[in-house]
């Protein structure tokens, strides 16, 4: 199914023509559950990678920041529980789970001692995979066709850029798919491990006004935007939810780094906006966002707003950033 954002309350270069200079595309990605194959763009599928390449691994080895461990395997017997719970029928005041369904529940829940996580590097598992053909606004290298994302599924991933991966490919080259990746022993919470979701890219305009660059037109901007009573972050900026190309994610909870910070750390090279991952695909203050398509209140699990069941900190984004000058240097990773 498509997924279609309705359009913008106000259109802002009608009043403010200026800031047309400042549009830039994005692809929205609409994640939702699906049951993706190594032939589809995903978020959680399995991965196009060939059976003769090594799979990444995590740098830190056995060293993670952890404060709670499960299992894939626990991961995703939970969710077919709560799946199932979801979709079947039940009477007013009857329990959502059965009490067998509650026991594994319970145990689930419990998790697994720190100590018994093992020392040494543990694979990474898939976040995304993205095929050009799907989405518009993604940068692949010429003769390469294909975007792969992996990271270390523990708190690592929220401010250390070693723990992602990234590897750029020419799909047709992959003729014999690795079948059976290897998984990590455990994980540092079911937040860390995205639900399998199909995608259905809609490219987007978004426009960000920046007090640094424009001072004099970000003062008439941002004053007209109080006069109208407009909420201009929530619903006249930048898109929510997981997205690659466009603006990056504004910064919530701390200020942007120091400019030096904003480069390659192989290379020293300017990056860009590549994958913006969020923990909602849209919430209260970006609700004009929603696609037309998705009814807030149609039962299931997970929900539309929160498909891919991922949780960056306390509800923020991890921007993906890409070096302009190698897509074989590491990408540079913020929570915003």
């Amino acid at each position: 199914m498509v997924r279609t954002t309705p359009p913008r309350p106000v259109n802002v270069v009608a009043v403010f023509p200026e800031v047309a200079e400042m549009a830039r595309t994005a692809t929205r990605l609409h994640p939702r559950r699906g049951h993706p194959t190594v032939h589809d763009s995903s978020v959680g599928g399995p991965l196009l990678w060939p059976a003769d390449e090594a799979w990444p691994v995590c740098a830190a080895g056995g060293d993670h920041e952890a404060y709670e461990l499960t299992t894939l395997a626990d991961v995703r017997t939970l969710r077919r529980i709560l799946v199932a719970a979801w979709a079947r029928p039940r009477s007013p005041r009857t329990n959502l789970l059965t009490a067998e369904e509650e026991a594994v529940v319970d145990r689930i829940h419990d998790g697994y001692p720190l100590r018994e996580l093992p020392g040494g590097p543990l694979p990474m598992i898939p976040v995304a995979q993205l095929y050009a053909r799907d989405v518009p606004d993604l940068p692949c290298p010429e003769g390469m066709d294909l975007l792969q994302v992996l990271w270390c599924p523990f708190p690592d991933v929220e401010n250390s850029s070693s723990a992602m991966h990234l590897r750029w490919r020419r799909s047709a080259d992959v003729t014999d798919v690795l079948r059976r990746p290897p998984e990590p022993a455990f994980v540092g919470g079911e937040d860390y491990v995205p639900f399998p979701c199909l995608l259905h890219p809609e490219q987007v305009t978004e426009y960000q006004v920046n007090p640094e660059t424009h001072p004099e037109l970000a003062e008439r901007f941002y004053r007209w935007i109080r006069e109208q009573e407009l909420n201009y972050d929530g619903d006249l900026s930048i898109a929510p939810g997981w997205k690659i190309g466009g603006w990056p994610a504004r910064w919530t909870f701390t200020d942007p780094p120091a400019p030096e910070y904003w480069r390659c750390e192989e290379c020293g090279a300017p990056v860009d906006a590549l994958l913006t991952i969020d923990s909602s695909e849209w919430d209260g203050a970006s609700g004009s966002w929603r696609p037309l398509e998705d009814d807030p209140d149609e039962p299931g699990y997970p929900s539309a707003y929160w498909a891919t069941m991922v949780t960056i900190g306390r509800g923020y984004t991890l921007q993906v950033y890409r070096c302009t000058n190698s897509v074989e240097h590491p990408p540079l990773t913020f929570m915003q």
